[in-house]
């Protein structure tokens, strides 16, 4: 099979072949049709999270079929569509797993496409209590994304407490951000839109945003205020200024919820968040069935992704894209098969 690898950290990608896989016990064979490239594809191009072996093949948005099934594999079957995400199995027996939540696993969790090999292959290996069933409605190409980008935002947004009605804002417009527009939206919230630019409006508009804010010529808290104040700020930047900026835009019991990793530390004073009953929080993704319900919620309501679409052979070229923030709005590779 043709795949990349990166042979080791901080080195550059790898177009090879390899011998296909074989699925053991509790395993699946998938046969790949597309897989997103993802900002978290740095953890392993880098070595920058622990526990990364090498020669590894990245990809944690995969989208395809069930080729060969292992031993003792109950409930799939060979030609079925499937999605893998970011979690790629658990123990079972920690705390953790024992309370059901799979994701914040703290003894054996596997990372697809970090601790175990991923989707920039024509074939993967994934345990079959780490797979989510494709809807119909959905494309390859459009459910990669929707298993890394789309259940975060989805599952945080669904997590959040926001009720249908209240003000909601969406930081950042980008690959989380778009997405994270629609979801809101589709689940009845008064959806804010937050972007640099006025050029932004319209598309938050199409994105069915309920209002924008440019947050380089207005002072977004302000604005935030005089909208009643957001019970749910839904973070997905990169930039902790731009995070800082709209904090005092959060309404009483008001969450601010960090989906994009901030490059400075998150500061708000005591009294803010004391006065209000404000909080600050993060969201980790989800794990296989919040997938499922990702895929068939943007199936039933007609979310999709943005996307823009390289062969398996041109991954360094799709990275590079990715990394350099100028994709609209992800990017996902195909195989072809």
């Amino acid at each position: 099979m043709r795949a990349v690898q990166i042979p080791n950290a901080k080195q550059p990608f790898q177009y090879v072949e390899r011998e296909i896989p074989g699925p053991g016990a509790g395993m699946v064979r998938i046969k790949v049709q597309a897989c997103g490239v993802c900002h978290s594809d740095e953890y392993a191009k880098e070595g920058s999270r622990p526990g990364i072996t090498y020669p590894r093949i990245p990809g944690h948005e995969i989208a395809g079929v069930i080729d060969a099934i292992g031993a003792g594999v109950a409930g799939w079957e060979r030609g079925q569509r499937v999605g893998v995400g970011w979690h790629g199995g658990h123990c079972g027996h920690c705390d953790s797993c024992r309370r059901g939540d799979f994701v914040t696993c703290s003894k054996g969790r596997q990372i697809t496409g970090l601790t175990c090999d991923g989707g920039y292959a024509e074939y993967m290996l994934a345990s079959a209590a780490a797979l989510a069933p494709i809807p119909r409605e959905l494309s390859a190409v459009e459910a990669g994304p929707l298993l890394c980008a789309g259940v975060t935002t989805f599952n945080s947004l669904r997590n959040s407490g926001a009720r249908a009605g209240d003000l909601v804002a969406i930081l950042g417009l980008g690959g989380l951000g778009h997405l994270g527009v629609q979801f809101a939206a589709r689940m009845g919230f008064e959806t804010v839109g937050i972007a640099r630019g006025k050029d932004k409006e319209s598309f938050a508009k199409k994105m069915g945003a309920h209002h924008y804010l440019d947050s380089e010529s207005q002072n977004v808290a302000a604005e935030l205020e005089k909208l009643g104040g957001a019970k749910v700020i839904l973070s997905t930047v990169t930039s902790g200024k731009a995070v800082n900026a709209v904090l005092g835009g959060l309404g009483i019991n008001g969450k601010l919820i960090l989906v994009g990793n901030p490059d400075q530390p998150v500061e708000a004073t005591g009294r803010l968040l004391i006065a209000g009953r404000r909080s600050i929080s993060g969201w980790p993704s989800g794990s296989p069935i919040d997938w499922q319900d990702t895929l068939r919620f943007c199936a039933l309501t007609g979310i999709r992704p943005m996307v823009e679409v390289f062969p398996l052979e041109k991954a360094p070229e799709a990275y590079e894209r990715m990394q350099s923030g100028k994709a609209r709005f992800r990017v996902v590779l195909t195989t072809g098969l």
